[in-house]
């Protein structure tokens, strides 16, 4: 299972609707936090995430309110067991934190910050305070038998294994090569902004991306403001989609002055159509 739920999409400030910045990334048997606002893990109970199968955070900066959940939830998993999972939290150089026997604690950096089983998250520095970062899930390549094929050239049972092994068998019908009879089928991608001003790093961290996930904190008529704040608009966001040739937008972080995020949407689709607003509970499963 790959699914991304939004836990908490707003901007600064809470609403009844929407919480502070969360987002969980589940892919197979793993459990992320791509930051971990005030109240998200009531947000994890709320939409049944499941808080006690978290494997690792990331804070993409140093703002309270994209890291001040992260407290309650550590505690909460010191009280519910005797020896909690290990649990990896990549913070900017600035935070401070408590030691707990079970976190790992290490420095949010440019580049490889984690591998999973069959992926990596990576971050890349982006335009807002200082030790802002971006995050990108990478799944690796698949690889892929063209089964109709591998069964005229006798390559069935046993000899699949041995030719992933060994790249090439030998068969009555000659040799064969791991290439004559497979494929490889790129991974899924996942970038996810944090706060930020757009920039070209984006752009390139996008490239091809099945999902990007952008703050769009204002509407078009606030670009001004957002610029001063180091912050987006949501024309700003379905651009630097557009531009890298991501598949699906997915716009966090709104404003609280947006009860009806109807005008947020209609200027993001109308650069890049295959845009949502994104609100908590939501899941996206690639």
């Amino acid at each position: 299972m790959f699914c991304v739920t939004f836990l908490g999409t707003s901007a600064g400030t809470p609403t009844i609707e929407r919480g502070m910045p969360a987002i969980a990334i589940k892919y197979e048997g793993e459990l992320l936090l791509w930051d971990c606002g005030e109240g998200t893990q009531r947000q994890l109970m709320r939409y049944k995430v499941g808080y006690g199968s978290v494997n690792a955070i990331f804070i993409t900066h140093p703002h309270l309110d994209h890291y001040l959940g992260v407290f309650g939830l550590l505690e909460t998993l010191k009280m519910s067991s005797p020896s909690p999972k290990p649990l990896d939290i990549f913070i900017p150089k600035n935070i401070e934190f408590q030691n707990y026997p079970f976190i790992k604690l290490s420095k949010m950096k440019k580049g490889l910050l984690y591998l999973g089983k069959d992926f990596m998250v990576s971050a890349y520095p982006v335009k807002h305070c200082s030790g802002s970062y971006g995050l990108i899930f990478e799944e690796n390549e698949k690889l892929k038998f063209n089964e109709e094929k591998a069964h005229g050239l006798g390559i069935k049972g046993k000899l699949f294994k041995e030719i992933q092994k060994k790249g090439m068998v030998k068969t009555p019908k000659g040799k064969i090569l791991l290439g004559d009879i497979s494929w490889k089928k790129p991974g899924r991608k996942i970038v996810y902004t944090g706060d930020c001003a757009p920039d070209s790093n984006t752009i390139e961290a996008a490239r091809g991306a099945d999902l990007l996930i952008h703050e769009g904190t204002f509407e078009a008529s606030m670009k001004e403001e957002a610029a001063e704040r180091l912050h987006s608009t949501v024309e700003d966001a379905a651009l630097i989609a557009k531009k890298a040739g991501a598949k699906k937008l997915a716009i966090t972080h709104v404003s609280c002055r947006y009860t009806n995020t109807s005008i947020l949407l209609e200027e993001s689709q109308n650069i890049f159509p295959n845009t949502i607003i994104a609100k908590d509970g939501l899941e996206v499963i690639l």
